[in-house]
């Protein structure tokens, strides 16, 4: 097994749940803030700091010093307490195959995370209108290239007031999914949906900077709906025990569970979608950004590969050319597998670089319990 040595902690367990530390990644800045004799108590203030941060947004909204626009569409979020390893970005997939399988007309709205326009300009994914994903995110250009086909027009800029407008008024959407909304309190939502990762929940975990939480426990509060994704990845004693823990804090929504599956292969050189089997018994290396590349791996293993070689890097990672050049000068021919989020931020010269097989493995998020009442949620 070959790790890059500027990606990753080699010393740490590989274990499903063990998220790696990215070097140079805030995560690993942190650590070395804990190790301070300052640190954990610098942490904690500055985490006390955030917390006096969410509340006085909390209560400029609810005195009306600042107001929440109601759109005229149905308005749903989904969301979560923590940065990232949820699953939004497949929730939200989820979420408008459902609404378009009932005739929906429908439209995502997305912040677009480190995209290089100017963020509040609105951009547009359209079957027929594509641009590149620097324009746009990664993360919409991932829910792009799994909804190719159902031409469900995402939009994207930081104001998603004008972008939901523009929505409405263009595209004449009657559901408007936001992405990574919930705390989000410029628009008011008919439906939170709201995620929580089982294999590192909110109860484990602190606010930022000391933890990964955006918010305490009790934001849950204000869910309609709760979903545990990779619920299959604990014991049903530990899930049973998250479970009590969210009806303990909202007793009155529901709780649904969630785990994340293979869906297909993309072969990104013809752009063709191929079976999984594709990968039984290949011997193969990996090229990941994201929070949790060990759930990646896992994935690929048990779909019979054998993971010779691993690149990782932190999430949202843009590629280089030169990262790239010294992926192909030591995989030694052997097919190159990475996300289909990770596959939207190569650089150009990809094409130049990489020979042989290159594919992307593209995830979907399957509900094992609880799928009546999540279409019976979306629908109203």
């Amino acid at each position: 097994m070959v790790e890059t040595k500027r990606k990753i902690n080699a010393s740490l367990p590989d274990e499903i749940n063990d998220r790696r530390i990215a070097v140079g990644s805030w995560e690993e800045r942190r650590e070395k803030i804990k190790e301070s004799a300052f640190g954990p108590a610098l942490l904690r203030l500055l985490s006390l700091g955030f917390w006096f941060g969410l509340l006085f947004r909390k209560i400029i909204y609810k005195i009306g010093l600042r107001k929440s626009i109601r759109l005229p569409a149905r308005v749903i979020s989904i969301g979560n307490l923590s940065v990232g390893g949820t699953g939004k970005t497949p929730a939200a997939i989820l979420a408008a195959e459902t609404l378009h399988l009932h005739g929906k007309s429908l439209a995502i709205l997305s912040r677009g995370y480190n995209r290089s326009r100017i963020p509040s300009e609105v951009v547009t994914l359209l079957d027929d209108n594509p641009p590149h994903w620097e324009d746009c995110g990664d993360e919409p250009w991932m829910m792009h290239q799994a909804l190719f086909g159902l031409n469900i027009p995402i939009l994207v800029s930081k104001n998603r007031i004008k972008a939901g407008q523009e929505a409405i008024t263009f595209y004449h959407s009657k559901a408007l999914i936001l992405d990574d909304g919930f705390q989000h309190w410029k628009i008011k939502r008919d439906l939170d949906i709201v995620l929580v990762n089982a294999a590192s929940p909110f109860t484990e975990d602190r606010l930022l900077p000391a933890g990964n939480l955006r918010e305490g426990a009790s934001a849950l509060k204000r869910a309609h709906l709760v979903v545990i994704t990779h619920a299959d990845l604990i014991s049903k004693e530990n899930l049973k025990t998250l479970r009590e823990e969210i009806a303990r804090i909202n007793p009155r929504s529901e709780i649904l569970e969630a785990s994340h599956v293979p869906d297909f292969l993309l072969d990104i050189k013809s752009q063709r979608k191929l079976d999984v089997s594709l990968l039984e018994g290949r011997r193969i290396v990996t090229l990941s950004g994201i929070a949790y590349p060990q759930l990646f791996e896992n994935q690929l293993k048990e779909l019979g590969a054998k993971v010779e070689q691993r690149w990782r890097y932190p999430d949202h990672h843009p590629y280089q050319a030169d990262e790239l050049k010294a992926i192909e000068m030591t995989r030694s021919g052997r097919a190159l597998l990475t996300t289909l989020k990770d596959a939207t931020r190569l650089p150009l010269s990809w094409k130049e670089t990489f020979s042989g097989e290159f594919y992307a493995l593209a995830i979907k998020l399957k509900i094992t319990q609880g799928r009546e009442i999540w279409e019976k949620a979306l629908l109203g």
